[in-house]
């Protein structure tokens, strides 16, 4: 599995906002560059982390547990961020 830093970014953004256009508005990105890295990260897991039904957009199993792992990665990323700014 290859999994990059911006895809898992971006795919926090569209579960905050559960909505690709405000992600993309959130991450100064345009709605297709969105919906490509969540389309190449489904791509990478294998599995649909969304889906539509009607105007609503809901995570599916999969996308609630990469949730988990994404969320872990940021806050990682963030407390290292922060070690490292104050050496």
């Amino acid at each position: 599995m290859h999994i990059t830093l911006r895809q898992i970014e971006v795919f926090n953004a569209v579960v905050r906002h559960l909505n690709y256009t405000r992600a993309a508005e959130e991450l100064h990105l345009s709605q297709p560059a969105v919906s490509m890295q969540i389309r190449q990260l489904e791509d990478n897991i294998g599995l649909p982390l969304f889906e539509q039904l009607g105007k609503q957009m809901f995570m599916t199993d999969a996308g609630s547990e990469m949730y988990i792992y994404s969320r872990n990665i940021e806050d990682l990323l963030n407390e290292a961020d922060k070690v490292f700014a104050h050496s």
